[in-house]
């Protein structure tokens, strides 16, 4: 490899980091939320699972993308799929939410019987949250392989061919979109440590479940095949602004609110 191309390369790798870590920031949440209901030891392994699962389809996806590129079906199940979780958490939500957050339904509490001992859901349930859980990243990872293709391919060819590409391009985006698995891994770890901390902000969590889904219905919209909207309005920075300003907005109610319960919850306590 000519050492000219070195720092173009680990540039581009840099940014594409950067991407996958905004892109992670919102399919953690999704992550987090979908496997929150399985006691501790069942969400590590339904998230291991998952990125399992998820490095297996990046790497498949490296070779497949120009085929994948057409399923714009799958984001639109994706974004069905998501929209529907969204309203029927919130409904829940909300119904709840009469009980206070010291209710059954906050913490990790309701996960271990009055020994101590983890309550384990049945294969059948632990098993379809990994099937989701992988569905999930699959409407995510075609728009981020997608993304980290247009980016790698700025740069200037190697010179080896590899799986229909360039090998030094191939590397970049599958350096790029394995450590983007990894980040979101980790961070709907932590997301999920923080909803048993601050059960007021399963509210907003919800909510940007159902943002996220309406992403993925923009994606749609954009899709070549579909093109309802202009094909380059998701990647535009009206769109990308209007999309991280509601997220950030969701954010900061979630996390108002989560303060405005734990001190209600104090104020009762101290009664």
């Amino acid at each position: 490899m000519d050492p000219s191309l070195i720092l173009p390369y680990l540039w581009v790798l840099l940014v594409l980091v950067f991407l996958e870590g905004l892109l992670a920031a919102d399919n953690a949440v999704v992550m987090a939320v979908m496997v929150r209901h399985l006691p501790p030891e069942q969400r590590k392994k339904a998230l291991f699972y998952g990125l399992l699962g998820a490095f297996v389809f990046r790497f498949a996806s490296l070779f497949l993308i120009s085929y994948l590129v057409n399923f714009w079906f799958i984001q639109a199940a994706g974004a069905v799929y998501l929209l529907y979780m969204s309203a029927r958490n919130l409904y829940q939500f909300f119904k709840v939410d009469q009980h206070g957050p010291e209710s059954p339904e906050a913490g990790d509490d309701h996960h271990y019987d009055q020994h101590g001992n983890e309550k384990k859901v049945g294969p059948k349930a632990f098993w379809g949250t990994v099937a989701k859980v992988e569905f999930a990243d699959i409407a995510f990872a075609i728009d981020s392989m997608l993304a980290a293709m247009a980016i790698a391919f700025t740069l200037k060819p190697v010179g080896i061919h590899f799986g229909g590409m360039d090998l030094g391009q191939f590397l970049v985006m599958f350096a790029g979109g394995m450590i983007g698995v990894i980040l979101m891994r980790f961070a709907a770890t932590w997301f999920v440590e923080l909803l048993n901390k601050y059960p007021g902000l399963e509210g907003a969590a919800f909510a940007i479940v159902g943002w996220v889904g309406i992403k993925l219905v923009v994606l749609v919209l954009a899709h070549p095949q579909v093109q309802i909207i202009p094909e380059n309005f998701p990647h535009t920075i009206l769109w990308q602004c209007i999309f991280w300003g509601v997220m950030i907005g969701l954010v900061i109610i979630g996390w108002l609110t989560s303060l405005r319960h734990n001190k209600k919850a104090a104020q009762d306590k101290n009664k």
